[in-house]
């Protein structure tokens, strides 16, 4: 069964939101309510002993990493990994360990990241710090390790009113929400920061 419905607000990374804009798809400024850090996901007890983003190049540890060609989280785990170890670290990650099996990219979401990890196919993968949270407050067998703040990244969260939206004071309305202490707070208790303007 497929359901159509036309979307009153967008939601995604500050970049794609702005793409939007300019394409005249959705209507700006855009409402930028959240930020978000990475953080490093291993099974709980973390067998291998991953304790920084340089030691994902070693050849024995097996990582599940965001895929490039669809997820936009790569661009910024891509970023802290030249952050990290430069290019060679980034070059290890995504090319050599591809080719040679010891990094699976995921092939729909970076959730499959901890399934992965719980099935024993990888020992480490860097996602979002909210992802990392999430997945302990549910109680799956996970655990996080933080990225300094020199070599992490930070993603920003925005959102617009779609072009011809039928309801769009409520997406506005919705969009303002996300900016109030009440949501803030919720996204705080996932990790998520608040965007400084």
């Amino acid at each position: 069964m497929t359901w159509m419905a036309k979307p009153d607000a967008y939601i995604a990374g500050k970049l794609a939101v702005q793409r939007l804009i300019d394409q005249g798809d959705l209507v700006g400024p855009p409402t930028i309510y959240a930020t978000n850090q990475l953080a490093i996901m291993v099974p709980k007890g973390n067998p291998a002993q991953v304790k920084t983003l340089s030691v994902l190049g070693r050849p024995e540890i097996r990582l599940a990493m965001s895929n490039p060609e669809f997820e936009g989280v790569a661009r910024q785990i891509k970023a802290a990994l030249a952050n990290a170890g430069g290019d060679d670290l980034v070059k290890s990650v995504y090319e050599t360990k591809v080719k040679d099996g010891s990094t699976l990219l995921t092939r729909m979401h970076h959730r499959q990241t901890p399934v992965w990890l719980m099935q024993g196919r990888a020992q480490a993968g860097v996602t979002w710090r909210s992802e990392t949270i999430f997945q302990e407050q549910r109680g799956l067998a996970t655990e996080r390790v933080d990225i300094p703040p020199e070599q992490n990244v930070t993603g920003i969260y925005s959102g617009a009113v779609v072009k011809d939206a039928a309801h769009a004071n409520e997406a506005r309305a919705w969009l303002e929400f996300l900016k109030s202490k009440q949501a803030q707070a919720i996204f705080a208790r996932y990790g998520f920061g608040r965007y400084a303007e």
